[in-house]
């Protein structure tokens, strides 16, 4: 019996800083509101135990993929802006460079929002792991299955 091998874990790390794009729009940016809501929120599970929260990100740092609820508050994944301004959710275009779409990947359509974006890119896979396993895969299937 031969068993499929995954492929060994990327060695590319793309840091958040690399996919930010320049000058984002200040939609973005959370409002006062859910700024102090979500901070708020992190308080009371932290004196709870709990690890409910926000995730502010280093820059310089990987970070975790999207998850299909993004759109909501973008809490998992923010952005520093420093200059005393909130944070802000990523743009749809970074979204599309977290989850390893090419540059040229289309995302914009019409009537297409972007909490409809940010439900599709939290619920895609990371498309530069699908490529790795696939060519392993068609290597496998080449070397070991007749037709």
């Amino acid at each position: 019996m031969i068993l499929f091998k995954f492929p060994e874990t990327l060695k590319k790390e793309t840091r958040v800083r690399d996919i930010l794009v320049k000058n984002s729009d200040p939609k973005y940016t959370l409002t006062e509101h859910l700024w102090n809501y979500l901070q708020n929120y992190a308080k009371k599970h932290k004196e709870k135990g709990n690890g409910f929260g926000f995730g502010l990100v280093n820059l310089d740092s990987v970070t975790r993929t999207l998850s299909a609820r993004y759109h909501k508050d973008g809490s998992e994944i923010l952005i520093p802006q420093g200059n005393g301004k909130n944070p802000r959710r990523l743009t749809p275009e970074e979204c599309r460079a977290l989850m390893g779409y090419p540059d040229n990947f289309k995302i914009r359509g019409i009537g297409v929002s972007d909490t409809q974006l940010y439900r599709q890119f939290g619920n895609s896979v990371v498309v530069p792991v699908v490529l790795a396993i696939a060519k392993k895969m068609i290597v496998y299937i080449d070397k070991n299955i007749s037709v």
